[in-house]
């Protein structure tokens, strides 16, 4: 297939067939974030798009999950989506089920009605990044969003049917805003009650905004089991879930996790206190950590 510039996608998307819709971010002013500080945001033209869908209908016929690149394709008119998803259930009789980069405002921009119309079009999973519940770490690194603004974004999108997948990032706090990001976040998670929730650890880059911060001393990362800390404070926070299923299988996590809310909350945090208990020892080692 043909792509431009970096492609990413969540763990979960790893068998997915990757088909670019749009070029980098409509919003990348995150100060943390690195993946598309090398590309402008753009709209795909539609007929490259209608061109690999072609293409891998040839390659790949039993294809049964899609993943729509960049890294908001929600973001896309409501006859560009439902264009896209009609030529993918066309091309790949075998398809259960498309994924899609979302931020609350791409969400909230969509009626009802339209995430419904995505819904039944196999659109089934949007991965948006609450990154932190705290209102002023999410000031602070330019998010663009109130932690408010992403939980109504997450109920919408799963009352329309959708199941969403919410992300959260150990150590974006720093050491001064650790506990309360630490604690907002399990707030707001409460209140999104997701279908999925996955903790990533802040790996600072050479690049954005944020690693300028870390050189200055303005801003302080937290310690490897600084970071476990704060993980089992968020799990702590958690209340109210139906079934959430958690992860912290990213590459940059130090302690990868797996686990169902609220039914596996107790050993979750057992295991987070066995390792803090054991010290570095049972981490990741930082050689193995990656974005």
């Amino acid at each position: 297939m043909r792509y431009t510039g970096t492609i990413i996608r969540p763990p979960s998307e790893a068998g997915s067939y990757l088909l670019q819709v749009t070029y980098g971010c409509s919003q990348n002013t995150c100060t943390f974030c690195p993946t598309y500080l090398e590309k402008s945001f753009g709209v795909r033209a539609e007929q490259d798009v209608l061109e690999d869908i072609e293409m891998a209908k040839t390659a790949a016929p039993h294809t049964r999950r899609v993943f729509l690149c960049d890294g908001n394709g929600l973001v896309l008119s409501q006859r560009r989506l439902k264009t896209i998803l009609e030529a993918l259930n066309s091309a790949f009789p075998a398809l259960q089920r498309v994924g899609i980069y979302a931020n609350a405002r791409d969400i909230l921009n969509k009626s009802s009605q339209e995430l419904a119309e995505l819904c039944k079009l196999k659109l089934t999973i949007i991965y948006i990044g609450l990154e932190s519940g705290s209102d002023e770490v999410l000031r602070r690194v330019k998010k663009g969003a109130t932690s408010q603004e992403m939980i109504e974004a997450v109920r919408q999108a799963q009352a329309a049917g959708l199941k969403v997948s919410v992300i959260g990032l150990l150590g974006l706090g720093g050491l001064d805003m650790w506990r309360e990001h630490a604690e907002a976040t399990g707030r707001a998670v409460s209140q999104m009650d997701p279908r999925f929730f996955s903790l990533l650890t802040l790996m600072i880059v050479p690049g954005t905004e944020l690693y300028d911060e870390w050189r200055q001393g303005s801003f302080a990362l937290p310690e490897p089991l600084d970071m476990l800390r704060e993980m089992r404070l968020i799990i702590d926070n958690l209340h109210g879930l139906s079934g959430c299923i958690f992860r912290t299988n990213h590459a940059s996590n130090y302690l990868p996790l797996a686990g169902t809310l609220p039914r596996d909350k107790e050993k979750l945090v057992q295991t987070i206190d066995e390792a803090l208990h054991a010290g570095d020892a049972c981490l990741r080692p930082e050689f193995l950590r990656g974005l």
